[in-house]
């Protein structure tokens, strides 16, 4: 008993389903009470009034100010008149004294009440039987010489009783059905609900694969389902990614740590020259040195899963950061004679965040330089295009295959790095490069071709971050 009377999801359909369903039937059963209640006592008082207006007329009055019945004709009518529900009159003088009534009434009399009644409809017994009377003053020059009261009984007319009593028994029989019919398609109704439980009971962080079943009928829980559906996706793909991201991570930083421990072990299995000591010693500080960078890009790429809060928007001049860059690799684009070009034919700003634009514009010029060959050419464009300014960084470098163009977003991937072992990287710039374009609302597209060079694109949005 006490599971069917909580208020459970169901329950509670139902119980709302019912308040308002209570609340509709009682408006109509009151209504039709009314109205039942209205026309019958309509009848009942049009009925009396009839009668009260056919004794008067038997009324007549003397010059001595008293009133005659004319008796014989009154009891003819009474005699010759069919009526189904019976009428009792009397006939009072001007002191309230009884002077003549209908032989129906036998030894009752009907009661004649304050002058405050007259004309009045009231509701009174006689002999316990429920009747409804009226009384009037016959009135002679102004001047009242008697009282004629006419009374209808009310027993047949009990039919409003009985509806109301009726109403009233079957109100409470008709909210109980509808609670169990409101309860049952309830339960149907919520039978996808019971189902998302049960399935999301029995997913865990190692069975993602399960999946909500889609209701029929695309209503609201299909949608709910649907989108529940879509979040396990993504909760999925985030922690493979975590998985993928944790293996990679482990793998890149094993393998300097393992060389530097490896060069140090041959180091001391014997006496070493000087120089063999400084080329070892320097080689390592390299691997440290890459190991220290590498660390520096995983905390950078952490710190961008909760970036989003943290975007401080103001006005960036593409212009002033592409020539800063530029500045800071001044000694490698010596050092590999690269001819820059840049194109800006007027002052560009956005409005985004200075440092995230930094970050993403360092690594595409570092990696158009790192893969560019000697003597090779780098040019730098900025263009108005609809509502977004266009920047495009073109090298003729070594290029991209074109089946792992879509890879080199990936964390620690690296196209062809067996080809190329003396150009040293991460594999996490690119992949760092996209997290922030995604977070800035920054397009981003590659179009590369082996021993040809890349050319990388970035829209970036005129209108403010939102």
């Amino acid at each position: 008993m006490t599971n069917f009377f909580s208020f459970s999801f169901k329950n509670r359909i139902a119980f709302n389903y019912i308040l308002s369903g209570s609340i509709l039937i009682a408006l109509v059963f009151t209504f039709l009470y009314s109205i039942v209640k209205y026309n019958v006592n309509q009848h009942i008082n049009e009925g009396i009034q009839e009668e009260l207006y056919k004794h008067l007329d038997d009324i007549t009055t003397d010059t001595n100010d008293t009133y005659l019945i004319q008796v014989d004709q009154w009891r003819a009518r009474e005699h010759n008149s069919i009526s189904v529900n019976p009428v009792f009159v009397e006939f009072y003088d001007n002191h309230k004294q009884l002077i003549d009534k209908s032989p129906n009434l036998k030894s009752a009399n009907l009661i004649l009440f304050d002058r405050l009644k007259n004309n009045l409809f009231i509701d009174s017994t006689l002999n316990s039987i429920p009747i409804r009377q009226i009384q009037t003053p016959i009135i002679n020059k102004n001047r009242v010489v008697g009282y004629l009261v006419v009374a209808m009984s009310l027993e047949d007319f009990e039919i409003v009783q009985l509806l109301k009593n009726v109403l009233l028994v079957i109100f409470p029989v008709i909210i109980l059905l509808l609670f169990f019919i409101a309860r049952f398609f309830a339960g149907r109704s919520i039978k996808p609900v019971n189902t998302i439980i049960e399935t999301s009971s029995q997913i865990t962080r190692d069975n993602l694969k399960m999946r909500i079943p889609l209701p029929v009928n695309k209503d609201e829980l299909y949608v709910l389902s649907q989108n529940i559906n879509h979040l396990l996706d993504r909760i999925e793909q985030a922690i493979e990614r975590e998985k993928q991201f944790t293996s990679d991570a482990s793998h890149e930083l094993r393998t300097p740590l393992a060389v530097i421990k490896g060069t140090m072990e041959v180091l001391i299995r014997k006496p070493r020259n000087q120089q063999e000591y400084e080329d070892k010693i320097n080689f390592c500080i390299s691997e440290v040195d890459r190991l220290n960078h590498m660390v520096d890009q995983l905390l950078l790429l952490a710190r961008f899963e909760n970036q989003k809060q943290n975007i401080k928007t103001e006005s960036v001049y593409l212009n002033a950061i592409l020539l800063d860059v530029l500045a800071r690799f001044s000694d490698k684009i010596k050092t590999k004679n690269l001819i820059i070009t840049t194109n800006f034919s007027k002052e560009y700003r956005i409005e985004s965040d200075t440092y995230l634009v930094t970050i993403i514009l360092n690594n595409l010029v570092s990696n158009a330089i790192k893969y560019s060959n000697n003597e090779g050419e780098i040019s730098l464009l900025l263009l108005d295009h609809s509502e977004e300014i266009q920047f495009s960084i073109i090298d003729n470098g070594i290029g991209i295959a074109s089946a792992d163009v879509v890879k080199v977003f990936q964390s620690f991937y690296r196209s062809d790095s067996s080809n190329h072992a003396s150009i040293k990287g991460t594999g996490l710039g690119l992949s760092i490069v996209k997290r922030l374009c995604d977070l800035l609302k920054i397009e981003i597209t590659i179009e590369s071709e082996l021993q040809v060079g890349t050319i990388i694109n970035l829209s970036f949005p005129i209108a403010k971050l939102k």
